[in-house]
């Protein structure tokens, strides 16, 4: 909502991400005040008559989607209402009935020559009453890879033991590393949608910017989205999106068939398939991995590793095979589809063919299989959309059984909720979507074994993680998975790499009465209001030293407390 034209106010509530959160992580619902984005020029008059500022046309994007700063001026106006308003002395305003409100932030545009971006309060309580307000100061500058501008520790510490009047403070130190491009083999992997990064917490900091001790706490983050042409699973991705192909032509009555890859089509693929299995008196024998496609990716360091992870199963049956021979010639029409089942139905009907098929095969072409035994099948119309639902059954099967064979025997993991992920209990559509979920799981495992080595013990835990999560959550492919991990088994793809934010919190004093300093460099803006595109306010540095010295954005966070007698 807005206040007095030009102020524009969110509540933001546990349930979003909070843009502060990198600085404080106090109260889960706070107010966050900024510029309302219909008046960007409603203050340019008063921000002019500020002494030794920026001008707003110079702070401010000319084309902004994103959050727009209040000037400094205005924001400190602001931010004394709001403690007007929480102060119980305050018996002129007449509040009868006075609330304790949410924690108030504000973004500003650093016009000031402290370059601040945040302020903030929060009040502080005693039961119901209000007995103060912490205030919050953040300043930027940046980016830099002068490392003279960079603080001391001890003067940071000193500087806190005097603001504050503390005798006695703890350190606290914060490391994030990226990890998928220290650990990447090249051309393997594509960064943009995907990335693993550590964050690792440690007590008692030495140092600015030392590396984290072994003994200090470890989480993973991992987000990886399937479709990277150059994923070790690139092929599987693509036989999952054939799947989904048939399953929305299933629900929508129009099917996208590919364009045919090859001269030779899918019809005389399988007729090709039927007549080598007349050969053998018509009983199929179980795929090996010669006959079969095999996973293939860019790099043969890669492709080495692989083969031990994720291979073709060599177990594949009559109709897995049917799949894999209409999938890698891509039947290309609905009308091929029709001649294809049309030379299989006709084999079992005259009993040229006895092929074998995996026990507990729902499938249509399963259930015709299995009435071939006994030398008679039922007749079945391949019309309307009989056939594109045989396919998707059987490929189906096909997929649910590869991912529970990666699951269950190459990372020798118990399937903890397997009966969920392959239940055919469910309609068609939703046993895919089950199957997406499967292959946005492998997509990790897999890549977690090749760039960062994971063995089984790491892969246990980790598979457990994501199966829980899909088990109550739809398909998020976004989906940050964490994973708490011992720093020693990854240190040797961050330990000589530069993080990508580094933090020190000094703290003293205990409950309300505890106060922080926090300095932090982070190769990234810490505030989305302030960009070094769109901005005057981050200093043009020098970078001394060699040019793989990292550019850095330096922020302070500092807190101060106001009693009420």
């Amino acid at each position: 909502f807005f206040f007095q034209a030009d102020v524009e106010i969110s509540l933001i509530s546990d349930s979003c991400k909070s843009p502060i959160g990198r600085f404080w992580n106090g109260s889960d619902t706070i107010f966050i005040l900024q510029k309302a984005s219909h008046n960007e020029e409603s203050s340019s008059m008063e921000e002019s008559q500020l002494e030794d500022a920026l001008d707003s046309s110079e702070l401010l994007p000319k084309e902004s989607s994103g959050p727009v700063a209040l000037s400094v001026r205005r924001a400190k106006q602001l931010i004394s209402l709001y403690t007007m308003a929480q102060n119980p002395h305050m018996t002129h305003l007449e509040i009868s009935d006075l609330v304790v409100l949410p924690p108030l932030w504000l973004r500003c545009d650093g016009s000031d020559p402290e370059r601040t971006c945040w302020l903030g309060a929060e009040p502080l309580k005693a039961g119901n009453k209000i007995t103060g307000i912490n205030f919050y100061l953040v300043t930027c500058d940046g980016p830099t890879a002068d490392k003279t501008c960079f603080a001391n520790l001890e003067e940071l510490k000193m500087a806190h033991k005097m603001r504050h009047h503390s005798s006695v403070v703890i350190t606290k130190g914060f490391a994030q590393y990226e990890l998928i491009r220290a650990a990447a083999v090249e051309d393997t992997i594509v960064e943009s949608g995907s990335n693993i990064y550590v964050d690792i917490t440690w007590n008692s900091v030495d140092k600015i910017l030392e590396t984290p001790p072994l003994i200090s706490a470890a989480t993973l983050n991992i987000t990886l989205e399937p479709g990277d042409p150059r994923s070790p699973v690139f092929q599987l991705y693509r036989e999952l999106q054939f799947l989904l192909a048939l399953a929305e032509g299933l629900k929508t009555g129009e099917t996208e068939w590919p364009e045919p890859l090859e001269a030779e089509s899918a019809v005389e693929l399988v007729q090709e398939f039927l007549t080598d299995l007349k050969k053998l008196d018509g009983y199929c024998l179980s795929g090996n991995k010669k006959e079969t496609e095999e996973i293939k990716c860019d790099t043969a360091a890669v492709e080495s590793s692989l083969k031990s992870i994720f291979s073709e199963r060599g177990d594949l049956d009559f109709a897995e095979q049917l799949w894999c021979k209409m999938r890698s010639k891509c039947v290309s029409s609905y009308q091929e589809l029709v001649k294809c089942f049309t030379l299989v139905i006709k084999s079992l009907e005259h009993g040229e063919i006895q092929p074998w098929i995996h026990q507990g095969s729902s499938s249509l072409l399963s259930k015709l299989i299995q009435q071939s035994y006994h030398g008679k099948i039922e007749a079945v119309p391949l019309s309307g959309i009989t056939p594109i639902q045989m396919l998707l059954e059987i490929g189906l099967d096909k997929m649910k059984k590869d991912y529970v064979s990666f699951f269950i025997v190459k990372s020798r993991g118990c399937l903890f909720f397997q009966d969920y992920f392959i239940s055919t209990s469910v309609d068609l559509q939703e046993q895919v979507h089950r199957v997406q979920k499967l292959h946005h799981m492998l997509e990790i495992m897999v890549n977690c074994t090749v760039l960062l080595q994971f063995k089984h013990e790491n892969l246990f835990p980790l598979t457990q993680i994501c199966m829980k999560y899909y088990k109550e959550n739809p398909l998020d492919e976004k989906r940050v998975f964490q994973l708490p991990i011992r720093p020693a088994l990854i240190k040797k793809f961050y330990q000589n790499d530069h993080p990508e934010i580094w933090k020190v919190e000094i703290s003293s004093g205990h409950g309300t009465k505890e106060v922080k300093t926090t300095w932090q460099v982070s190769a990234n803006p810490p505030v989305e209001h302030m960009t070094p595109n769109s901005t005057g306010l981050f200093s043009d540095s020098t970078v001394n030293g060699s040019s793989e010295d990292r550019m850095y954005f330096i922020t302070v966070a500092q807190c101060s407390q106001v009693h009420f007698p």
